[in-house]
């Protein structure tokens, strides 16, 4: 009886403590994302009066298409960011920041369509983190999949709006054929994905989450694009 009790309390600490490293790595993640788009946000700042002066002078010389081209040049880098953090709270402003960055690292248009922050969803910021890094990384990665096979673009869209008390969250790719059976265990049990190399995990965990708080998942495949619609109750 006291090996079993030795043992049973190893074991208690042990999952606790491997729970608190996975916190731990989890957070120093989210800080490097928060550095990176706090990094970004500041050069932009700082390089401002700059640009203005560059577009004055080719202004008053009368280059007007010149000054026109890197207006156009300059206003979509600051487009870029300002859509990855406009009213979202640091920690979600980092996640969004590293994915935009991700998609267009590997050609992959990423288009956010949101009616307001992402951060307003009724989760711990820690879980919005997980729930939409899972999201995104898995439909680039679908993306990207689909824009080496065809040679043709390829964009993620993410929707985020509310109606009738719920919160909605719809992510959209073009994906390469799905096999049915992977399909039927998609977002229910680790081990299924549709990626090689790659142990399901993302699907699961995003299932989880959505039913942790009280939310519901549907997914779609058809004609090669992958939609999810995720809805989650505003009041728990």
């Amino acid at each position: 009886m006291i090996f079993i009790g030795i043992e049973w309390v190893r074991w208690d600490v042990s999952s606790k403590f491997n729970g608190l490293q996975n916190d731990v790595e989890q957070f120093e993640m989210e800080r490097l994302h928060l550095s990176e788009t706090f990094r970004a946000v500041r050069s932009e700042r700082h390089d401002f009066l700059k640009h203005i002066s560059s577009i004055h002078y080719m202004l008053e010389h009368h280059h007007h298409e010149e000054a026109a081209a890197y207006l156009d040049d300059l206003v979509d880098g600051y487009e870029e960011t300002n859509l990855s953090i406009k009213g979202e709270r640091g920690s979600v402003a980092g996640i969004l920041h590293q994915m935009y960055n991700r998609g267009k690292t590997c050609g992959v248009t990423m288009i956010y369509d949101v009616d307001m922050p992402l951060s307003t969803l009724p989760l711990p910021d820690k879980k919005i983190v997980t729930l939409l890094g899972n999201l995104l990384s898995n439909s680039i990665e679908a993306s990207a999949e689909w824009l080496e096979h065809y040679d043709n673009g390829a964009s993620v869209s993410l929707q985020f709006y509310k109606r009738s008390g719920l919160y909605m969250l719809v992510c959209k790719n073009p994906s390469l054929p799905i096999s049915p059976s992977i399909l039927d265990e998609l977002f229910q049990s680790y081990g299924h994905t549709t990626k090689e190399g790659h142990e399901g995990l993302g699907t699961k965990i995003i299932q989880e989450t959505v039913k942790e708080y009280n939310g519901f998942l549907d997914f779609v495949y058809k004609e090669e694009e992958f939609t999810v619609k995720i809805k989650i109750p505003a009041i728990h």
